[in-house]
């Protein structure tokens, strides 16, 4: 025997010596995968109530949006004007498809949300489509996308139902953010 060892050698722990097992067990199967929930919970909340509060995610859903219309502009003025939407709603979806694909759930979920939160932010644009009373890029001589491309539909007048359509749609988003849990496995 070396010098300084012990002559009792510690046995590894077995789950029945650990304290708490069934708790452990239970935490990682129940509680655990609702983590995330419990995190976006809040936010999720907050972007529901305070619709067409303007925060910091709007300044990023600013420049994606712009984006948007770039990326879209080869395809003619239409789909160049509702570009900007359209981006705003298929990169979050990309991402969410990305995270799953790779079963990362919370990645999914966050994306959700912001899939979410976007659906908030364009609910206000397009409510806005005949007061166009938003501060748009440009200042007054900007065109507003939803003005146009409701007025090139011959819609104007349901600007406030596309808007609420798209709130509709947010709030759906933000449950399927909550309870992505119960629909994937770790």
């Amino acid at each position: 025997m070396e010098h300084g060892a012990s002559s009792h050698t510690k046995a590894p722990l077995v789950e029945a010596d650990r304290p708490f097992p069934s708790f452990r067990r239970r935490y990682d199967a129940f509680l655990k995968p609702w983590i995330g929930s419990a995190v976006l919970l809040p936010l999720c909340a907050y972007f529901a109530l305070t619709r067409g509060a303007y925060t910091f995610l709007d300044a990023a859903d600013l420049v994606i949006h712009e984006a948007g219309h770039v990326f879209f502009a080869p395809f003619g003025p239409f789909l160049r004007m509702a570009g900007g939407t359209l981006l705003q709603i298929l990169l979050p979806l990309m991402l969410v498809g990305h995270f799953l694909w790779n079963d990362y759930r919370f990645g999914a979920q966050v994306m959700l949300f912001w899939l979410g939160q976007n659906l908030v932010n364009i609910s206000v644009y397009a409510a806005d489509a005949r007061a166009r009373q938003l501060p748009l890029l440009g200042g007054d001589r900007a065109a507003h996308d939803w003005s146009y491309m409701l007025g090139r539909l011959g819609g104007l007048e349901y600007d406030a139902l596309v808007g609420g359509v798209f709130f509709a749609l947010a709030i759906v988003v933000f449950a399927l953010a909550l309870a992505l849990p119960r629909f994937t496995v770790d």
